[in-house]
């Protein structure tokens, strides 16, 4: 499970979408920096964060405030829902009707039994993580983009840390990915397309709780 993530500012100039606007990454750091690098966790009833995401729009990517977590009859959903399993959503492709980039440059997982956390990163880069999405409204009538992160199996060389981790969704593939048919093999092919940034990834021991 992927409980909290990060997003520094200071992350090096790269795309997250191939072709994307300059003012797509603009958006990121900005809102970044508002943020003073803290750490994002869902949403709820008390925390009422709302986290940077990359929505398909018209004619390019838009940058939205998503509620991480899902909102059902008004409220945050009694069911976990901050994150998805890819399996699931190659058995039921449905849940991919809606889908966006969250944007990060680490998130972090718990190492069990030993309780030693762990940052999971691509040395500072900016990387886009998958999510599924669909529209929420609170008690007070407010409508939002819902989020969640879908997560795979780790690869072999992350399971002893943790056993799953976020589907991360290359430059090149992020146009498929926000506007192909959902379909179980478009959930199949981001797992492919996912492949080698994973491989990327670099896990450190945390000296504390993020």
């Amino acid at each position: 499970m992927c409980a909290s993530y990060g997003l520094d500012p200071r992350f090096s100039d790269q795309q997250l979408i191939e072709e994307a606007d300059d003012l797509l990454l603009e958006g990121i750091r900005a809102w970044a920096r508002r943020n003073a690098d803290e750490t994002l966790r869902p949403t709820g009833r008390n925390l009422r964060n709302l986290n940077p995401i990359v929505l398909p729009g018209e004619t390019a990517p838009t940058l939205e405030l998503g509620w991480w977590g899902y909102l059902i009859d008004g409220r945050p959903s009694r069911f976990p829902s901050i994150n998805t399993r890819s399996e699931r959503l190659q058995e039921r492709p449905g849940g991919l009707r809606g889908r966006a980039i969250v944007p990060a440059t680490r998130w972090f997982e718990m190492q069990k039994p030993a309780g030693v956390w762990h940052e999971f990163g691509l040395a500072g880069s900016l990387f886009g993580m998958a999510a599924v999405t669909q529209r929420g409204r609170t008690e007070d009538g407010s409508w939002f983009t819902c989020y969640s992160i879908v997560m795979q199996p780790a690869p072999e060389r992350l399971a002893g840390i943790h056993d799953r981790s976020p589907v991360l969704i290359p430059p090149a593939f992020a146009a498929d990915w926000l506007a192909g048919a959902a379909t179980s093999d478009l959930m199949t092919e981001a797992l492919l397309a996912s492949s080698d940034a994973t491989g990327g990834v670099v896990a450190t021991a945390m000296p504390s709780a993020p």
